[in-house]
């Protein structure tokens, strides 16, 4: 055991919500704890460490188990660290207006990142933020409306259209359904739907629901545009947790033809 005491283990250190990161190395948690403070000139009373990787907090025995050269984040009393999504979640606190700064952090991040898990975050996080989302015509993203026709100029102007044409063709699936309805209660089908259509020729067609510019209450998306998912119709919520935005890429846009209108909860609407 003392021959283990006598040991160095090599940690890389760094401060909370701070990216420089410089080695370290001490026969045990509070040596490099005490290291780490002197360097960051942090006091030590009510200091900790924790694993940047989830946060798990680095202490006694289990400080033998860390792998030499594993990242750790020292934190002062009253600071926690849940891993690296706080990284992510950081971010997102500015997310709705991405700039030049959060951009270069995160590349930053990835750059410096070997983890496949969090490279896939990161460039998915910096993918999005670098999109053209609060662009709206054709001149402002040409690329967005890549193999849709002339007459489409803005990306609302679209997705109403898509919208509506979703909407008369699940309109026609259920008209056409009244073949496979009993005799006796073919009629007050047919009156039913007949009822309903007027409904939505009316609204036209609830096409507003697409529609990031419209009032609230009239659309299923913020007005950046992003819509999630609530899941199938039997269920109270998505445990994916998954979202899209159709207004920032082409790729987007056409993915989001293909997402279940069952799935988005009206209690989006902002």
């Amino acid at each position: 055991m003392s021959a283990v005491l006598q040991k160095l283990k090599r940690f890389k250190l760094r401060a909370l919500h701070n990216q420089k990161k410089f080695g370290v190395a001490g026969r045990n948690c509070e040596e490099v704890l005490r290291k780490g403070c002197l360097h960051l000139q942090l006091p030590v009373p009510g200091s900790t460490l924790c694993l940047y990787e989830d946060g798990t907090e680095v202490t006694g025995d289990y400080f033998w188990s860390v792998p030499d050269d594993s990242e750790l984040v020292l934190l002062t009393a009253g600071q926690t660290w849940q891993g690296y999504v706080s990284d992510i979640s950081r971010f997102l606190s500015v997310f709705q207006e991405p700039h030049a700064e959060l951009i270069q952090a995160a590349r930053q991040l990835l750059s410096d990142e070997r983890a496949p898990l969090r490279q896939k975050l990161l460039a998915d996080l910096l993918g999005t933020v670098s999109e053209n989302i609060a662009a709206e015509t054709r001149a402002e993203d040409a690329p967005w409306f890549e193999g849709l026709e002339s007459r489409f100029r803005n990306k609302s102007g679209y997705l109403r259209y898509s919208c509506e044409s979703r909407i008369r063709s699940y309109l026609r699936e259920v008209t056409s359904g009244a073949s496979l309805v009993v005799t006796e209660a073919r009629e007050e089908y047919l009156r039913v739907v007949g009822a309903m259509c007027q409904k939505l020729q009316a609204a036209r067609y609830n096409s507003s629901y697409f529609d990031r510019g419209a009032k609230a209450g009239r659309r299923l998306c913020t007005p950046e545009g992003w819509f999630s998912c609530q899941g199938p119709f039997d269920v109270d919520d998505c445990a994916s947790r998954h979202s899209i935005n159709p207004y920032s890429n082409r790729e987007s846009r056409v993915l989001f033809s293909t997402w279940n209108l069952d799935h988005v909860s009206s209690a989006l609407i902002l």
